[in-house]
Protein backbone atom coordinates (compact mmCIF):
# COMPACT_ATOMS: atom_id res chain seq x y z
CA UNK A 1 0.00 0.00 0.00
CA UNK A 2 1.08 3.44 -0.75
CA UNK A 3 2.13 5.57 1.94
CA UNK A 4 -0.67 8.78 1.68
CA UNK A 5 0.98 12.48 0.18
CA UNK A 6 0.26 15.52 1.86
CA UNK A 7 1.54 19.29 0.83
CA UNK A 8 4.57 19.97 3.14
CA UNK A 9 4.09 22.75 5.98
CA UNK A 10 2.67 26.12 5.05
CA UNK A 11 4.25 29.11 5.74
CA UNK A 12 2.56 32.18 6.61
CA UNK A 13 2.71 33.50 3.16
CA UNK A 14 1.04 30.87 1.67
CA UNK A 15 -1.19 30.42 3.81
CA UNK A 16 -2.51 33.44 2.75
CA UNK A 17 -2.11 33.07 -0.71
CA UNK A 18 -4.15 29.64 -0.43
CA UNK A 19 -7.20 32.04 1.61
CA UNK A 20 -7.16 34.61 -1.15
CA UNK A 21 -6.84 31.68 -4.01
CA UNK A 22 -9.91 30.10 -2.00
CA UNK A 23 -12.17 33.23 -3.30
CA UNK A 24 -10.83 33.19 -6.89
CA UNK A 25 -13.02 33.51 -9.78
CA UNK A 26 -10.67 31.07 -11.92
CA UNK A 27 -11.60 27.73 -11.69
CA UNK A 28 -7.75 26.23 -11.90
CA UNK A 29 -7.05 28.95 -8.90
CA UNK A 30 -9.74 27.88 -6.81
CA UNK A 31 -9.66 24.14 -7.58
CA UNK A 32 -5.95 24.19 -6.91
CA UNK A 33 -6.45 26.09 -3.74
CA UNK A 34 -8.93 24.05 -2.50
CA UNK A 35 -6.57 20.56 -2.98
CA UNK A 36 -3.63 22.28 -1.21
CA UNK A 37 -6.15 23.36 1.74
CA UNK A 38 -7.21 19.86 2.16
CA UNK A 39 -3.77 18.04 1.71
CA UNK A 40 -2.82 20.80 4.65
CA UNK A 41 -5.99 19.45 7.07
CA UNK A 42 -4.41 15.93 6.55
CA UNK A 43 -7.12 14.67 4.02
CA UNK A 44 -6.18 11.80 2.20
CA UNK A 45 -5.78 11.74 -2.24
CA UNK A 46 -8.74 9.98 -2.68
CA UNK A 47 -11.09 11.59 -0.14
CA UNK A 48 -9.82 15.02 -1.64
CA UNK A 49 -10.66 13.35 -5.00
CA UNK A 50 -14.33 12.26 -4.34
CA UNK A 51 -15.11 15.85 -2.71
CA UNK A 52 -14.07 17.58 -5.11
CA UNK A 53 -15.07 15.64 -8.01
CA UNK A 54 -11.62 15.46 -10.19
CA UNK A 55 -9.12 12.55 -10.40
CA UNK A 56 -7.04 11.56 -7.52
CA UNK A 57 -3.75 11.39 -9.83
CA UNK A 58 -5.22 15.45 -10.70
CA UNK A 59 -4.73 15.66 -6.64
CA UNK A 60 -1.63 14.42 -6.80
CA UNK A 61 0.12 16.20 -9.32
CA UNK A 62 -1.35 19.09 -7.71
CA UNK A 63 0.34 18.42 -4.18
CA UNK A 64 3.27 17.45 -5.90
CA UNK A 65 3.71 21.01 -7.64
CA UNK A 66 3.55 22.64 -5.01
CA UNK A 67 6.00 20.73 -2.80
CA UNK A 68 8.33 21.51 -5.67
CA UNK A 69 7.42 25.36 -6.59
CA UNK A 70 4.91 26.51 -3.86
CA UNK A 71 2.30 29.09 -4.79
CA UNK A 72 3.35 29.78 -8.49
CA UNK A 73 1.94 26.67 -9.07
CA UNK A 74 -1.64 27.92 -8.10
CA UNK A 75 -1.71 29.75 -11.16
CA UNK A 76 -2.68 28.10 -14.76
CA UNK A 77 0.53 28.27 -17.10
CA UNK A 78 0.85 27.95 -20.12
CA UNK A 79 0.07 24.09 -21.71
CA UNK A 80 2.59 24.28 -24.56
CA UNK A 81 4.76 21.33 -25.20
CA UNK A 82 8.15 22.41 -24.01
CA UNK A 83 9.64 21.29 -26.93
CA UNK A 84 7.94 20.07 -30.46
CA UNK A 85 10.25 17.18 -32.18
CA UNK A 86 9.95 17.18 -35.82
CA UNK A 87 9.09 13.74 -36.97
CA UNK A 88 10.90 14.41 -40.66
CA UNK A 89 13.99 16.40 -40.75
CA UNK A 90 14.71 18.84 -43.78
CA UNK A 91 16.22 16.16 -45.95
CA UNK A 92 14.16 13.65 -45.08
CA UNK A 93 11.07 15.81 -46.18
CA UNK A 94 12.62 16.71 -49.46
CA UNK A 95 12.93 12.75 -49.76
CA UNK A 96 9.19 12.89 -49.09
CA UNK A 97 8.38 15.33 -51.58
CA UNK A 98 10.48 13.08 -53.80
CA UNK A 99 8.64 9.70 -52.89
CA UNK A 100 5.51 11.44 -53.39
CA UNK A 101 6.38 12.41 -56.96
CA UNK A 102 6.44 8.73 -57.91
CA UNK A 103 3.18 6.31 -58.02
CA UNK A 104 2.02 4.65 -54.98
CA UNK A 105 2.12 1.55 -56.99
CA UNK A 106 5.73 1.23 -57.21
CA UNK A 107 5.55 0.84 -54.18
CA UNK A 108 3.81 -1.85 -53.64
CA UNK A 109 0.58 -0.32 -52.87
CA UNK A 110 -3.22 -0.78 -55.50
CA UNK A 111 -4.18 3.02 -55.69
CA UNK A 112 -2.10 5.41 -57.67
CA UNK A 113 -3.21 8.25 -55.80
CA UNK A 114 -1.45 9.49 -52.36
CA UNK A 115 -3.34 10.17 -49.42
CA UNK A 116 -1.42 11.32 -46.07
CA UNK A 117 -2.18 8.47 -44.42
CA UNK A 118 -0.28 6.11 -47.70
CA UNK A 119 2.52 8.84 -47.12
CA UNK A 120 3.00 7.85 -43.57
CA UNK A 121 3.00 4.33 -44.04
CA UNK A 122 5.47 4.33 -46.85
CA UNK A 123 7.52 6.60 -45.35
CA UNK A 124 7.99 4.19 -42.98
CA UNK A 125 8.30 1.32 -45.10
CA UNK A 126 11.54 3.25 -47.41
CA UNK A 127 13.05 4.06 -43.65
CA UNK A 128 13.02 7.79 -44.30
CA UNK A 129 11.22 7.49 -40.51
CA UNK A 130 11.84 5.47 -37.84
CA UNK A 131 8.73 4.71 -36.26
CA UNK A 132 5.03 5.21 -37.97
CA UNK A 133 3.99 8.48 -37.95
CA UNK A 134 0.96 10.79 -38.29
CA UNK A 135 -0.93 12.04 -41.48
CA UNK A 136 -0.76 15.72 -39.44
CA UNK A 137 3.13 15.18 -39.68
CA UNK A 138 3.29 14.22 -43.11
CA UNK A 139 1.05 17.54 -43.49
CA UNK A 140 3.19 19.25 -41.54
CA UNK A 141 6.50 18.26 -43.20
CA UNK A 142 4.65 19.48 -46.80
CA UNK A 143 4.03 22.68 -45.29
CA UNK A 144 7.37 23.51 -44.18
CA UNK A 145 8.18 22.81 -48.26
CA UNK A 146 5.29 25.85 -48.92
CA UNK A 147 3.49 22.28 -50.51
CA UNK A 148 -0.35 22.58 -49.58
CA UNK A 149 -2.04 19.53 -49.32
CA UNK A 150 -5.65 19.69 -49.65
CA UNK A 151 -6.82 16.63 -51.17
CA UNK A 152 -4.94 13.27 -52.34
CA UNK A 153 -2.93 13.98 -54.89
CA UNK A 154 -2.48 12.44 -58.64
CA UNK A 155 0.75 13.80 -59.91
CA UNK A 156 0.75 14.06 -63.55
CA UNK A 157 4.51 12.93 -65.23
CA UNK A 158 5.32 12.19 -68.65
CA UNK A 159 8.30 10.34 -69.91
CA UNK A 160 8.77 12.63 -72.39
CA UNK A 161 12.10 14.99 -71.96
CA UNK A 162 10.88 17.99 -72.68
CA UNK A 163 7.83 17.65 -70.63
CA UNK A 164 8.90 19.62 -68.30
CA UNK A 165 9.56 22.63 -70.24
CA UNK A 166 6.69 21.84 -72.18
CA UNK A 167 4.38 22.30 -68.84
CA UNK A 168 6.32 25.47 -67.55
CA UNK A 169 5.11 27.09 -70.66
CA UNK A 170 1.55 26.55 -70.42
CA UNK A 171 1.15 26.95 -66.78
CA UNK A 172 3.27 29.91 -66.68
Amino acid sequence: MRKPIYVRELTAEEQQSIEAGLRSAEAFTLRRCQIIAASARQEQVPSIARSLGCNEQTVRNAIHAFNGSGVATLTRQSNRPHHITVAFSAEQAEQLKALLHRSPRDFGKSTSVWTLELAAEVSLAEGLTESRVSREAVRTALQRLKVSWKRAKKWITSPDPAYAREKTRATA
